[in-house]
C-alpha cells in the first residue's frame, strides 16, 4: 500500500520493498475514522535522532523502552507526516499532519504484514530505523 522512495542520500540502488502494516479500519482521509491516508505525502518531522532503538514514545516525547513496555504503541522513531494535496489529504478534516499520521515502530512486530494501526503505517525496528537515518525530512512519499 504504500511506496518508499528516496530521492537523494538512499544507500540502496534497488527499490526495496519493507513489511508493513497499516490501519486495521482501511484506507481514507477523514479525522476521527483512524485511516491510513491515500496521496501524496512529505515528511514533515523527525523524532527519535541519537536515541538507541527500544525507545517509546507518547506525544513524539520519550517515556521508557521497549523492554519495559512491550506493547508499546509508538517505539524507535517516528516520521511524522504531511498531505501535499489540498482537499484531499491537507487542510480541513482530511489533514495528515493534524491526523498524527506517522511512520513508526512499535513494541509487539507480531502485526506487521496485517492491517494493525490506527491509521499510522508501522515498520520493523530493523527497517525503520535505517529509514529514519536515511531519510530527510521533507522527502516525498506516496500512500
Amino acid at each position: 500500500m504504500a511506496e518508499f522512495r528516496q530521492v537523494a542520500g538512499w544507500e540502496y540502488a534497488e527499490e526495496r520493498r519493507l513489511v508493513i502494516s497499516t490501519s486495521r479500519f482501511g484506507v481514507g482521509q477523514a479525522e476521527d475514522t483512524n485511516k491510513t491516508p491515500l496521496g501524496l505525502h512529505r515528511i514533515a518531522e523527525k523524532f527519535g535522532d541519537g536515541l538507541p532503538a527500544g525507545a517509546v514514545f507518547e506525544s513524539r516525547e520519550v517515556v521508557g523502552t521497549v523492554a519495559e513496555k512491550p506493547k508499546a504503541g509508538i517505539a524507535h522513531r517516528i516520521l511524522w507526516l504531511e498531505g501535499l494535496e489540498p482537499g484531499f489529504n491537507q487542510g480541513g478534516n482530511v489533514d495528515t499532519h493534524a491526523r498524527y499520521v506517522y511512520i513508526h515502530g512499535v513494541g509487539d512486530e507480531s502485526t506487521l504484514g496485517q492491517p494493525a494501526s490506527r491509521g499510522c503505517i508501522h515498520l520493523a525496528a530493523t527497517d525503520l530505523l535505517p529509514f529514519h537515518d536515511r531519510t530527510p525530512t521533507g522527502t516525498l512519499l506516496w500512500i
